[in-house]
């Protein structure tokens, strides 16, 4: 029996002007199933964000990536999601939108210690 568990990603991508296409990876989203573990790492860069689009809502991004992890969390600061299991609180967090704060494409792999998966994913994919 293998102490590794299957988990899914996603990164967490501003776009701060969809029309043109531009982005800055901002965070990520990690699943593991068997450990019923969501969590979320982000990470924002203001400078390149700025270097993007000066006009960007620095507030706003920040407050949107503040709530990834609330939802994350579960509880009162899920919102609407505070009774949905982990799994739900994911799909609901990767679903497409055409917000400013954008999740991208799931992926997956092993891994023993979903948490500091999260970390590393974060050091690797955006920092």
């Amino acid at each position: 029996m293998s102490d590794r568990d299957v988990f899914e990603y996603a990164l967490l991508r501003v776009v701060p002007r969809v029309e043109r296409g531009e982005q800055i990876n901002a965070g990520v989203v990690v699943y593991c199933r068997a450990r019923s573990y969501v969590g979320a790492r982000t990470h924002l860069d203001e400078a390149r964000l700025t270097a993007l689009d000066p006009d960007v809502d620095l507030p706003g991004v920040r407050a949107a990536l503040h709530a990834v992890a609330g939802v994350c969390a579960g509880g009162a600061s899920a919102g609407q999601a505070a009774g949905d299991d982990a799994g739900r609180r994911f799909r609901w967090l990767i679903a497409p939108r055409s917000t400013i704060v954008q999740p991208g494409p799931v992926h997956t792999g092993l891994t023993a210690d979903p948490e500091a998966e999260a970390d590393r994913l974060l050091d690797l994919l955006v920092r």
